[in-house]
């Protein structure tokens, strides 16, 4: 039988769920999709650039982990903000990252809508994406255990296809098979120049790289759903960011080799998956199509993983009463149920947005979707330092994952997305997120100001 928490939820979640949520939120339309734009910036360099990006992601989750270890709960960032800042941070950060995963499961539905346009060109892209956000939403509305169970076969799907990605493509490159005009090879990673643009072209890249890893927080908002969080947490951690890496390195490097890099960046921009691209020039078109279905599953298990934490994250603020009473409310099945249905009449904006705008809503999404993640981030490893406040060397030392290098390590990584957020507002097409961004925090601080009462201790 399943425990529940101090939150009434249920810990039914095992570690090979997690670590399966976990991955299913990171691999997804930042990989299979959004790589094109990527390459188009870096070229093979982006290999570097993801290397970079997953060493200060890893320091992100390790300060999440220490603080997830000592208070699991499924509010997580907002909180633990709540906890150790102030009630005004914790609304601002658990409203903020409610919106950034509405946004991404908006991405995430609008690939479905671009992938289904392989087979019907002609289809309107909202039709596919409706049906994905509404599956998605039944999915979150069944018992955790059920829904662990979904999470971690459509993660096992998309992983096994990237593993056969590898495989297919080092068989391609060492036996010169496929029929295309282009012959594979390691070469191709030079033939063109490894660099786009320059140095340079490295750091452009990682604001791609960080919309690709924006998913690996979930591992937070499922602490209060997890069995043994004190062992789960870290053992997920540690094994993770080391899949991820492996695998968005691995099957970028073999499909640049696979096939000339600046034409994977002509034609695998916002309209079309490199890996498509890639097995269509080769002239192997089943393989093409099977992966683009796999690809469809894998955004259906990203916006899964997504709208799992809208739900959690809307349910902990209404405990806080920084929400909606009617928010946490719980289903027989002990989900919050009101609260992932309110999550998915914000996401049908992004359905509407397809019908109305299908050709620039994809990276107008994207850019905002980073600039939210980049903010969430900052504020995991903030809320870390905030933690260690008051501690004394005792305290510390029983510690049961402490954050590595502290607090060094925090400084450098808080001055690795300062970079990546000047990287934004560097690119034409992200640079209009400076404006969505910033009026939504102040907007959330007014409101709080204004409207949320801070309960007087």
């Amino acid at each position: 039988m399943a425990q529940s928490n101090e939150e009434g939820l249920q810990r039914s979640l095992s570690k090979r769920h997690v670590q399966l949520i976990a991955i299913g939120g990171a691999i997804g339309v930042g990989l299979f999709l959004a790589s094109g734009d990527a390459i188009a910036t870096a070229g093979p360099s982006l290999l570097l650039s993801y290397l970079l990006g997953g060493g200060f992601t890893y320091f992100i989750m390790r300060a999440l982990g220490e603080i997830a270890v000592e208070y699991p709960t499924s509010g997580s960032f907002s909180a633990y903000a709540h906890k150790f800042i102030s009630p005004c941070a914790g609304f601002i950060v658990g409203w903020t990252f409610w919106l950034l995963w509405v946004v991404s499961c908006m991405v995430q539905v609008t690939a479905i809508g671009i992938y289904c346009n392989f087979w019907w060109p002609e289809l309107p892209r909202w039709i596919p994406a409706l049906i994905a956000l509404m599956s998605v939403t039944a999915s979150n509305l069944l018992s955790v255990k059920s829904f662990g169970e979904i999470a971690f076969w459509s993660s096992i799907i998309k992983v096994m296809t990237i593993v056969l990605v590898i495989i297919t493509g080092t068989i391609i490159l060492f036996l010169g098979l496929g029929s295309g005009t282009h012959t594979p090879g390691i070469s191709n990673l030079f033939k063109y120049g490894f660099f786009a643009n320059g140095f340079k072209g490295i750091f452009l890249a990682l604001t791609m790289v960080t919309f690709a890893f924006i998913g690996v927080e979930f591992i937070g908002v499922t602490a209060g759903e997890t069995k043994n969080p004190e062992k789960t947490i870290p053992s997920v951690i540690n094994r993770v960011l080391l899949i991820t890496i492996s695998l968005y390195v691995g099957t970028l490097f073999i499909i640049m080799c696979m096939y000339p890099w600046p034409e994977i960046a002509q034609g695998g921009g916002v309209g079309r998956s490199p890996f498509v691209l890639t097995f269509s020039g080769l002239g192997i078109k089943q393989a093409a199509a099977i992966i683009n279905f796999v690809i469809i599953t894998a955004s259906l298990s990203t916006s899964n993983s997504g709208m799992f934490s809208n739900g959690r994250m809307l349910y902990n603020l209404s405990l806080q009463k920084q929400a909606p009473k009617f928010l946490s409310k719980v289903n027989s099945n002990k989900i919050p149920s009101n609260a992932v249905i309110a999550s998915f009449i914000f996401c049908l904006i992004g359905v509407v947005l397809n019908a109305v705008v299908p050709a620039g809503v994809f990276m107008m999404l994207v850019s905002i979707t980073t600039f939210l993640g980049l903010f969430i981030w900052g504020a995991i490893i903030v809320v870390q330092i905030y933690s260690r406040r008051g501690k004394s060397a005792d305290d510390v030392s029983k510690l049961k994952y402490p954050m590595l290098f502290y607090p060094y390590s925090n400084y450098i990584v808080l001055a690795a997305l300062m970079l990546i957020a000047i990287m934004l507002a560097v690119k034409n097409e992200t640079r209009t997120t400076f404006i969505v961004g910033p009026i939504w925090l102040i907007l959330l601080y007014c409101t709080y100001k204004f409207f949320i009462k801070e309960k007087k201790t």
